[in-house]
């Protein structure tokens, strides 16, 4: 059985979720913006783009069940 630790507090992940929408105009992509602010808080790409869409469900800006704090 794997064990996930949780590297990072939930501030820096508002934070990171917050540059990346901010910055996504900035960016030819929100892929772009996704791997920039990701590579500055040493995450991958990936872990972002999904706290990112738990945001958008949580806030009502995509379909999905809304959860508690992005986890």
């Amino acid at each position: 059985m794997s064990k996930t630790t949780n590297k990072f507090s939930p501030e820096v992940r508002e934070r990171a979720v917050r540059l990346a929408l901010d910055q996504e105009s900035e960016h030819p992509s929100r892929w772009a913006a996704i791997t920039s602010i990701a590579a500055m808080i040493d995450c991958s790409g990936h872990t972002l783009l999904e706290w990112v869409k738990k945001a958008e469900v949580n806030s009502g800006k995509r379909a999905g069940v809304p959860v508690g704090d992005c986890q």
